[in-house]
C-alpha cells in the first residue's frame, strides 16, 4: 500500500511540475510576443525596460548595445513594422530563456519597405524576477519554415 502512495504521490508532483515548467514558457512566449508588438508601436519606453543594460542586437546589417537599438526604433531607423510568426520554441534552463521564433518581418528599414524570413534568437536573463532581454538575433533563411 504505501508503494501505491508514492506512486501517486510522485505523479502528482511530476504533473505539478510539468504544469509549472508549461506556465513558465507560456509567459515568456507572452512576453516575446509582446515586445514584437512594442517593437512595431515604437513603444521606447517599455522596450528600454525590458531590454537589459548589456543587451546586444545582431541585425544584417550590424550590431548594436540597448540605447542604439532603442535610438533606431525611436528615429526611425528600423520600423519592425509587422512580425507575422510561423513557429515559436522557448528552452528554459535555469535563470535563462532562448526563444526561436520563425517568421516573416515586415519592416521599414532607411525609408524602404522590405520583408525578410528570418529565425530570430531572443535570450532572455530572469533577474530579481523578471525577464530582461539579453540578445536579439536575426538569421536571414531561405523561407519561413527555415528550410
Amino acid at each position: 500500500m504505501k508503494t501505491i502512495h508514492k506512486i501517486a504521490f510522485l505523479m502528482i508532483m511530476s504533473t505539478q511540475l510539468s504544469f509549472a515548467q508549461s506556465s513558465e514558457d507560456q509567459k515568456i512566449m507572452q512576453l516575446s510576443k509582446d515586445k514584437w508588438q512594442w517593437m512595431s508601436d515604437k513603444n521606447v519606453e517599455t522596450l528600454a525596460a525590458l531590454f537589459d543594460e548589456k543587451s546586444v542586437f545582431v541585425h544584417m546589417g550590424g550590431s548594436w548595445g540597448k540605447q542604439q537599438e532603442i535610438d533606431v526604433i525611436k528615429n526611425g531607423g528600423i520600423w519592425y513594422k509587422k512580425a507575422t510568426i510561423h513557429d515559436v520554441s522557448v528552452n528554459i534552463i535555469d535563470n535563462t530563456a532562448i526563444i526561436l521564433t520563425k517568421m516573416d518581418l515586415l519592416a521599414v528599414v532607411g525609408g524602404n519597405e522590405v520583408t525578410n524570413p528570418f529565425i530570430v534568437t531572443e535570450v532572455y536573463i530572469k533577474k530579481d524576477g523578471s525577464w530582461k532581454l539579453g540578445s536579439l538575433s536575426f538569421t536571414k533563411t531561405l523561407s519561413p519554415s527555415g528550410k
